[in-house]
């Protein structure tokens, strides 16, 4: 009855069935791995916010070049903890990160070397603020850094990836995304590999700044393509299957046609 089945035709529909399966099971579990990477980053976030800050040198090494090079990057144990240093704010080199949105509004982040007493330096994100009239693009207001030593308290970022490359504009280093080395270059001090987002300062932080939520990844997107792509591949063995049953009884004669039904003799009237 399946016979039809070992026909190079048949063979080949085969093949090509077991390819698909096998390739929507493979894009099944590569968006498995990317949930699984993005639940782990969810859980550090989480875990960071809980955690007693540590030394900013337990979690990042200091960089050992000269002016304008970066230390390694964090290792991803550590992305997203929290860590306390202590140094002098850098005014003459605050950057701005413009295009940074905030409850749906867009304005800049402002970020300031944070100077230790090796001469190395770290990056803080102070936080958001919106830009003065004009658009979102107009120089916004500044708070002034605080004078004298600086305690701060904030969660290692690691560096973003891309961007343009960094301007000054009004006494100001401006860029589009805090990728620290390309910062690093206009900086006249070795950086850490990574930023600190500002969770608490001695002396406090101005109130003009919003902090800087950290987003938490969409992993259960990945974790619903999973299961999109593994039940195309069942879809398709299955598909598989029903056709050739389908073909089977066709050729047996068990799904023939049936012609149409003669009821003239039912509605004929007796002699």
């Amino acid at each position: 009855m399946y016979r039809f089945l070992l026909t190079p035709r048949w063979l080949g529909i085969l093949a090509l069935t077991l390819v698909a399966a096998a390739v929507m099971v493979l894009l099944g579990n590569w968006q498995l791995d990317r949930y699984e990477q993005r639940t782990a980053v969810n859980e550090r976030i989480d875990a960071g916010s809980r955690g007693t800050p540590a030394p900013l040198r337990d979690a990042l090494a200091a960089p050992t070049g000269g002016a304008g090079s970066v230390g390694p990057a964090p290792a991803e144990r550590v992305e997203w903890s929290r860590v306390t240093a202590t140094g002098r704010y850098d005014p003459a080199n605050v950057v701005l990160i413009r295009g940074r949105t905030v409850e749906s509004k867009v304005g800049f982040e402002v970020l300031a070397p944070l100077v230790l007493t090796d001469g190395t330096a770290v990056l803080v994100d102070r936080g958001w603020v919106p830009p003065a009239p004009g658009g979102a693009m107009a120089m916004p207001q500044v708070p002034a850094l605080p004078t004298g030593e600086v305690t701060v308290v904030g969660r290692v970022h690691p560096t973003e990836a891309g961007g343009a490359g960094v301007d000054r504009r009004d006494g100001r280093l401006e860029t589009r995304r805090v990728t620290v080395d390309k910062i690093a270059r206009e900086l006249p001090y070795p950086v850490h590999g990574a930023y600190l987002l500002l969770d608490e300062q001695t002396p406090a932080n101005d109130a003009a700044f919003r902090a800087v939520a950290i987003g938490h990844a969409n992993n259960w997107q990945n974790f619903g393509y999973v299961i999109q792509w593994w039940l195309f591949a069942a879809m398709s063995l299955f598909g598989y299957g029903w056709v050739a049953r389908r073909e089977a009884r066709r050729a047996a004669g068990l799904d023939a046609p049936k012609g149409p039904v003669d009821r003239a003799p039912e509605t004929a009237t007796p002699a």
